[in-house]
């Protein structure tokens, strides 16, 4: 295995050329050149299965693919053939398609806690919506979200409680309360000393920890005895976790729940879902105000829907979610096997479920530390692997997970060497990587 790093004056320039046109060089900040080593940032030019290669012709191993949004591998043939079926008969119309018929009872046959759904192309809208569906049927201003999550929204009511929140005003900013996840007591504190003003209460059910016993079910009797809406954003945990989301693996069901990433493959789709009480207040059969729920031009293409409908049968009938388990109990394991053996097994840090695995890069003192991840960044790169984390796709290969252990166990080495000279400096190769959300840039 060649650990040289990757030549990339093509990435380099494409990049230069991306910041020219395009703020910030991507059009996701978690995409930026900012997250990886300097000079080390590949522009991808096509990816098949696990695999993508780089405008530079380099080929590498992927993880993560696409915000965790590719879950079967990139061009999955099941996938792409019912994409090209929808092409050539038009993708977007005057009136609802039929295909909207059947990917809404597709889905809510996959996801049948939900009992309406309404699609959309990016889970912000989704999430977004769900707020201002409880605060409609509540009549509350305040929205409490899990602080322990990273993202629900690029809207208002999010953003303001980032470092990023320049353009949000104050008083929308106000408006937005926080509480811990696992914590139920302060939870309850938090819905007393806002009692009848929460609107919602907001969260991943599950991430990078599995939820404390009865947490959820908890969490479910809160809202119902203080008149708030329950709503789990599922953008990741749905497919991943379970055909239908975390909240059919822990038996809770939710008011709401929002759904993205894995749902299409790649191609843009999310969806608002749950109880029809709820979610025909933005529809036409109810008696009361109407709600502006998710009326967006796009939110229902034909071949988008058809992606989804593909995937969920793909995962129905193929099991995937027991395999993107399998794939990560493998890898997570390869990984800690292999930093405890070159002595870093306390700084190399693999978290979280199996089939959604991310990896901390801790210091001398055991702190998370964006220059040794830079380290850790560059010597997978040089072997090879793209891997902002390990989440892992299922088109990954027990050959793919091998060749990514070995790759791990080199950037090991190199790691131990950092330690011991209690400075990463020399094998970061320039600037370290930077958070996402940061003040300034």
């Amino acid at each position: 295995m060649n650990a040289e790093e990757p030549s990339l004056p093509r990435s380099r320039q494409a990049n230069e050329r991306l910041h020219a046109m395009v703020p910030g060089g991507a059009h996701t900040y978690a995409k930026g050149d900012d997250q990886y080593p300097e000079n080390l940032a590949p522009v991808i030019s096509r990816g098949s299965g696990a695999h993508v290669w780089d405008v530079d012709g380099n080929r590498y191993i992927e993880y993560g693919s696409g915000l965790r949004s590719v879950s079967l591998g990139h061009a999955h043939p099941r996938v792409t053939e019912a994409v090209r079926r929808e092409l050539d008969r038009g993708s977007n119309f005057v009136r609802p398609s039929i295909v909207e018929v059947e990917a809404a009872e597709r889905f809510l046959a996959t996801v049948p806690t939900a009992e309406m759904v309404k699609f959309a192309k990016n889970g912000s809208d989704a999430t977004t919506a769900a707020v201002r569906l409880a605060r409609a049927v509540t009549g509350r201003p305040r929205v409490a979200v899990c602080a322990d999550h990273p993202f629900f929204s690029v809207d208002d009511w999010f953003i303001g409680t980032t470092p990023m929140s320049a353009g949000v005003p104050a008083a929308t900013d106000e408006l937005t309360v926080t509480f811990p996840y696992g914590d139920l007591a302060a939870t309850e504190e938090l819905l007393t000393r806002y009692r009848d003003e929460v609107a919602c209460l907001i969260l991943e059910p599950a991430t990078h920890t599995e939820p404390p016993p009865g947490y959820l079910a908890g969490l479910r009797e809160l809202a119902d005895r203080h008149g708030c809406v329950l709503v789990f954003d599922e953008m990741i945990t749905g497919f991943r976790w379970s055909e239908a989301g975390a909240q059919s693996l822990y038996s809770v069901v939710p008011d709401l729940s929002t759904f993205g990433k894995a749902l299409g493959n790649g191609f843009a789709v999310a969806a608002l879902a749950g109880r029809r009480e709820l979610m025909e207040r933005g529809g036409l059969r109810h008696p009361g105000e109407r709600v502006f729920l998710l009326s967006t031009t796009h939110g229902a293409e034909t071949h988008a829907l058809a992606a989804a409908m593909a995937v969920q049968a793909t995962y129905v009938e193929e099991g995937v979610t027991a395999r993107l388990h399998a794939l990560g109990e493998r890898l997570a394991a390869g990984v800690r096997e292999a930093a405890a053996g070159m002595g870093v097994g306390e700084h190399v840090v693999v978290r979280g479920r199996a089939s959604n695995l991310v990896f901390a890069t801790l210091d001398e003192d055991r702190q998370p530390s964006q220059r040794y991840r830079t380290l850790f960044l560059r010597r997978l790169l040089a072997g090879g692997v793209l891997a902002p984390s390990f989440v892992v796709s299922g088109a990954l290969s027990d050959a793919d997970i091998d060749q990514t252990v070995d790759v791990v166990a080199q950037a090991c080495a190199v790691y131990r060497k950092a330690l011991d000279a209690a400075d990463p400096t020399p094998w970061m190769g320039g600037r370290a990587v930077k958070p996402v959300f940061r003040r300034l840039a």
